[in-house]
């Protein structure tokens, strides 16, 4: 059997990649959400779980899981620590991601959804990338109300981030949602020319 062609969806933050998934999903397709599953992997999988805890300290943990404010004040303040957490929760969402595609592989594509695509080595798992991108005052203002944040703490979340110019120079096909009506129209057409030329 011929295995799913995967597109991987990236962009930076409030760039509008989950309202491009939702959509996608709303559309019957499968999209695999990296965030999402890295964050209830961290609190289901018991090695990985028993992992953070002798890295991170043993109340990173609470009686709802995982502690996300918690780590995010030890990890988001020291870009070492963020990678022995990220050394320690990548190789695991990718064993469970490629659980996924096995468990899918009746699909003729499938889709995942990695704000780091690029910086974390995810890459390698898809064979074409979707680039969603919005000007950067456009996307401090979706994360301001999304999140509650200030302006400030949502700049320095998207300094840290890998700049959409570059992810642009990788893409295979580029979204852009500037506006406020999503490009539904497009992402249509997209899925047409993807199902016409698989």
């Amino acid at each position: 059997m011929k295995k799913p062609f995967i597109i991987g969806i990236t962009g930076g933050i409030g760039s509008g990649k989950s309202t491009f998934s939702r959509y996608l999903m709303r559309r019957g397709q499968l999209v695999y959400d990296t965030d999402l599953e890295a964050k209830i992997l961290q609190n289901t999988n018991k090695d990985l779980r028993r992992a953070i805890m002798d890295e991170f300290g043993e109340d990173v943990y609470n009686a709802a899981g995982l502690d996300r404010t918690k780590m995010a004040g030890i990890v988001f303040s020291d870009s070492a620590k963020l990678h022995r957490l990220n050394k320690l929760v990548h190789p695991v969402v990718i064993n469970d991601f490629q659980n996924w595609v096995n468990e899918n592989a009746d699909r003729k594509f499938l889709f995942m959804e990695c704000a780091i695509l690029f910086e974390g080595g995810f890459r390698s798992l898809v064979d074409k990338v979707v680039v969603v991108t919005a000007p950067e005052e456009v996307r401090v203002q979706r994360v301001m109300l999304r999140d509650c944040q200030t302006e400030a703490a949502v700049k320095a979340r998207v300094r840290n981030q890998m700049q959409d110019a570059e992810k642009i120079k990788l893409a295979d096909w580029v979204f852009d949602t500037n506006n406020d009506i999503f490009p539904h129209e497009r992402v249509d057409e997209f899925l047409e020319m993807l199902n016409d030329s698989l």
